[in-house]
C-alpha cells in the first residue's frame, strides 16, 4: 500500500479540489455513505481519482469495464482505452492503493449499445457519437447496475465535470470543470437525477498537469500515459473499414479507403456504400460520391469536386443518395432540432430559454434561444447562423458552466 500524504501535501490537495467553497467536489455532509466504485480506464485520471477518493476516507472499489479485445478490432494495445494492457494497468493502481478490484465483462453490451449504434447510425447517414453512447449505457448504466448490487453508494469516474444539489430547485445540478480546456459535460448531458445523486467527480476542480503532478509525486506508473484518442474501437481512424468488416462486407472488394465503393459482382452493399450524386444545394448535379458513409456534415477535404472556392458538406440525403455541399456561406443554418432529450438544471422548459450551445465537442459554445416543443423535443434558434451540424450528433445546452440539458440533432434549417 502506498504510504500516506503528509499534513502540507493533503492541504495542498484539498486546496486545489476546493472541498471548502466547492460542494461538487468530492466531499459529502457528515454521515454521509462513503462506500465508492471508482470506474478505472488503467490511465492517469481515474487513477489520480481513486487515490484522491482514498485520501479522503472512501471506501474505494476498483472497477474496469472489459469491452473488446485487440484482437477483435486489428489494433495495437497502445491506441485504445479499455484493453487487455488497461485492465492490468488499473489493477497495478489498485494494489498501489491498498483497494480491491474487479473487471466487468461488458464486451457484450459495447458491442450493442456502442458499435452496433455505430455502423447502424452511419449506415442510415447521421454521425454517431459513440463515446456518448458509451458514458450512457456503460459507464453511468451498466456501472451503475453493478454498485446497486454491490450495495455501494457511488460511482466516481475520472471525468472532468463537477455535480451540486441546488436547493432552490431541488435538483442535482452538473457543472463544467475548472479546467476549460478539459471539461468533458458536453458528453455527460444524458445524466439523470437519480445518477447525479449517485456520482462523484473527483478531478471537477483539478487542471490536466495538477493530475499528472499528483500521479508523479505517487510514483503512479501511468503519470505519462498517452490519453486516448479518436474512437478507442477505430484507432486507425477508418470507420468505413471497420463498419463493412463489422458488417460482414470485408472482401466484397469494397474500397474502404480510397476510391469509389465498388463491390464485387454479385455483392449487394448497403445503400449508403454505394456511389452517388454530389449536388449543390439547387439540385445541381457537380460530380459523384463514393458513397455516404464516407462523408459527415461540415467536411471540407476529400468531397472530390473542383470549384471556385472551398465546398463543404451540408447534408447527405439517404433517400435520394445524394450529397449536398455548398460553399462556406451556403451551409449556414438558423435553427437546429433535438430530440432524445435530458434536461438535467430543470424537469421542463416551460417558456423559451437563453442559453450557449454546443453541437460538437470542441467547440466553443455560441449564443442561443432553446423552446420545448415536444415531450421529446427542443427547437435551438442561433443568434447568429453557425455551420449545419450533423443528425445523430449532440447539442448540449449551457447556461454559464451550468449544463440545463441536450439531446440528439434530428436535423437543421
Amino acid at each position: 500500500m502506498m504510504a500516506a500524504m503528509n499534513g502540507n501535501e493533503r492541504q495542498s490537495l484539498h486546496d486545489a479540489l476546493g472541498l471548502r467553497d466547492a460542494p461538487s467536489a468530492i466531499s459529502e455532509p457528515e454521515g454521509s455513505p462513503r462506500r465508492v466504485m471508482m470506474a478505472m480506464s488503467g490511465g492517469v485520471d481515474s487513477s489520480v481519482a481513486a487515490l484522491l477518493l482514498c485520501e479522503e476516507g472512501f471506501d474505494v472499489t476498483g472497477a474496469t469495464m472489459k469491452l473488446f479485445s485487440n484482437a477483435d478490432v486489428a489494433c495495437d494495445a497502445e491506441s485504445t482505452c479499455c484493453s487487455l494492457d488497461d485492465v492490468e494497468d488499473a489493477k497495478a493502481v489498485c494494489r498501489r492503493l491498498g483497494v480491491p478490484h474487479y473487471t466487468f465483462n461488458f464486451g457484450d453490451l459495447f458491442g450493442e449499445q456502442v458499435i452496433d449504434r455505430f455502423c447502424a447510425t452511419y449506415v442510415e447517414g447521421a454521425t454517431p457519437n459513440p463515446c456518448i453512447d458509451c458514458n450512457r449505457y456503460l459507464k453511468f448504466d451498466a456501472l451503475q447496475r453493478r454498485r446497486r448490487e454491490l450495495e455501494l453508494d457511488y460511482v466516481a469516474t475520472g471525468h472532468y465535470a463537477r455535480r451540486r444539489f441546488d436547493d432552490a430547485t431541488g435538483r442535482w445540478q452538473l457543472l463544467c470543470a475548472r479546467d476549460e480546456t478539459k471539461d468533458q459535460s458536453y458528453v455527460l448531458y444524458h445524466l439523470t437525477q437519480d445518477a447525479l445523486s449517485h456520482m462523484l467527480f473527483p478531478l471537477g476542480d483539478l487542471t490536466k498537469s495538477e493530475v499528472r503532478d499528483v500521479a508523479r509525486a505517487h510514483g503512479f506508473m501511468n503519470a505519462e500515459k498517452a490519453e486516448s484518442q479518436d474512437i478507442c474501437f477505430v484507432p486507425d481512424g477508418n470507420h468505413v473499414g471497420f463498419i463493412a468488416r463489422r458488417l460482414g462486407l470485408a472482401g466484397s472488394g469494397l474500397a474502404t479507403e480510397a476510391g469509389a465503393s465498388s463491390p464485387e459482382q454479385g455483392i449487394a452493399l448497403p445503400a449508403a456504400f454505394r456511389p452517388g450524386p454530389i449536388v449543390d444545394r439547387a439540385g445541381k448535379v457537380l460530380g459523384t460520391h463514393r458513397g455516404l458513409i464516407h462523408y459527415t456534415v461540415g467536411q471540407r477535404k476529400g468531397i472530390g469536386v473542383a470549384a471556385p472556392a472551398p465546398l463543404y458538406v451540408f447534408a447527405k440525403d439517404p433517400e435520394a443518395n445524394a450529397l449536398v455541399v455548398g460553399a462556406a456561406e451556403d451551409v449556414l443554418v438558423s435553427t437546429v432540432t433535438v430530440r432524445d432529450i435530458n434536461l438535467i438544471a430543470v424537469e421542463r422548459l416551460e417558456s423559451s430559454r437563453a442559453v450557449q450551445v454546443k453541437t460538437h465537442y470542441r467547440q466553443r459554445p455560441v449564443e442561443a434561444v432553446v423552446r420545448q416543443t415536444g415531450d421529446d423535443e427542443l427547437t435551438i434558434a442561433f443568434a447568429e447562423p453557425q455551420r449545419a451540424a450533423a443528425a445523430g450528433q449532440a447539442a448540449v445546452l449551457y447556461d454559464g458552466d451550468l449544463v440545463v440539458g441536450g439531446g440528439t440533432i434530428a436535423g437543421c434549417r
